[in-house]
C-alpha cells in the first residue's frame, strides 16, 4: 500500500557528518535521521568526519554534529566553495571545536587551539570554552525569523558556548553569561557577555545556520579520559520542547532552504 508524498520538492541529497569525541553521536545521529525521515524528498549519506569531502560536497546540503573533528585546510576550502556556490550548511553544537585534552598526569586544562582557520571562517565562530552544564535563559533576538517565529524566551539545561565570533552573524537566539569557564585555557571573552545560540550568516550564494545547543552524552563517551563507564546517560538538553522545535525547523531549512515552510512534512516521532 502506497502513502502520498509529504514533500513536493525534487530529490534533495543531504550529507550528515556526525562523529568526534565526548558526545553520544549514536543518539544525535538517530534523532537527526528521524527529522530527515519526515522529508521524503531526502536521500542521506552519513560520514564520521570530513575525509570523504568530495562526496560530502556533492550533496545539496550538509548537516554537521561533531566535536573535535578537524577538517584539513583543503577539506574546509572545498566545503566553503560548495556552500558559496549555493549550498546549505547546518552546523550543530560542538562542530566549531578543536580541543586538546589535558596530558595524562598534568594540569586538567582543556586547550582550544586555532588550527582550522578556513573552517572557522566558514562557520563564523570558534569554540573557546563553556561553563558548567546548568540551566540558562535563552532569549529570542529576532522573533520574526522563521526558525523561531511564535516561540518565546525559554530556559534549558545545556552547554553554553563562549566563542570567538565573526562580525556578520544574524543572531536569532542568544544568552547572557559573564562568569568563568573553569577547566579551559580561555575562561572568558573580555568585553562581551552575550553569546550567540542560533544564527545565520551568508556565504556567497549559500548560507550557514549554526545552533549551539544540543549536548548529549552516553555511558561510555569519555572512556578516553579514564572513565570507562559513567553509569548515567545525559540527554536532558534534548528534552526542551523549544530546542526540539528549533531543531525540527533547522533540519527542514537544511533540506528545503528558505522555502522550508512550504513542505508539509510531519514531525511525528521526531519531537517526542
Amino acid at each position: 500500500m502506497t502513502t502520498p508524498a509529504r514533500c513536493d520538492s525534487a530529490r534533495v541529497d543531504i550529507a550528515l557528518v556526525c562523529g568526534g569525541r565526548w558526545h553520544d553521536f549514536d543518539y544525535a545521529r538517530l534523532r537527526l535521521l528521524q527529522w530527515l525521515e519526515t522529508h521524503d524528498s531526502v536521500r542521506c549519506a552519513i560520514y564520521p568526519d570530513f575525509s570523504q569531502i568530495e562526496a560530502i560536497c556533492a550533496a545539496d546540503a550538509v548537516i554537521a554534529y561533531t566535536c573535535d573533528v578537524r577538517p584539513s585546510q583543503v577539506q574546509a576550502a572545498l566545503l566553503r566553495d560548495r556552500i558559496s556556490a549555493g549550498g546549505r550548511l547546518l552546523a550543530l553544537h560542538a562542530t566549531n571545536s578543536a580541543i586538546d585534552a589535558p596530558e595524562p598526569g598534568g594540569e586538567r586544562i582543556f586547550r582550544t587551539p586555532d588550527v582550522m582557520p578556513t573552517f572557522t571562517d566558514l562557520l563564523g565562530n570558534r569554540f573557546l570554552a563553556h561553563p558548567k552544564i546548568s540551566e540558562y535563559a535563552i532569549e529570542v533576538r529576532d522573533p520574526s525569523h522563521a526558525l523561531v517565529a511564535g516561540l518565546s524566551d525559554f530556559r534549558t539545561t545545556d552547554e553554553i558556548y563562549v566563542s570567538e565570533i565573526a562580525d556578520d552573524l544574524h543572531v536569532i537566539l542568544d544568552t547572557e553569561y559573564h562568569g568563568p569557564c573553569p577547566g579551559f585555557q580561555t575562561e572568558s571573552v573580555n568585553g562581551r557577555t552575550r553569546h550567540p545560540i542560533l544564527y545565520t550568516r551568508p556565504q556567497g550564494a549559500g548560507e550557514v545556520t549554526y545552533f549551539t545547543l544540543g549536548h548529549c552524552r552516553g555511558r561510555f563517551d569519555i572512556s578516553d579520559m579514564g572513565v570507562d563507564d559513567l553509569g548515567v546517560i545525559d540527554r536532558i538538553a534534548w528534552e526542551a520542547p523549544e530546542f526540539l522545535e528549533i531543531m525540527r525547523r533547522s533540519v527542514a531549512w537544511a533540506v528545503h532552504g528558505n522555502q522550508w515552510s512550504d513542505c508539509s512534512a510531519s514531525s511525528e516521532g521526531a519531537s517526542a
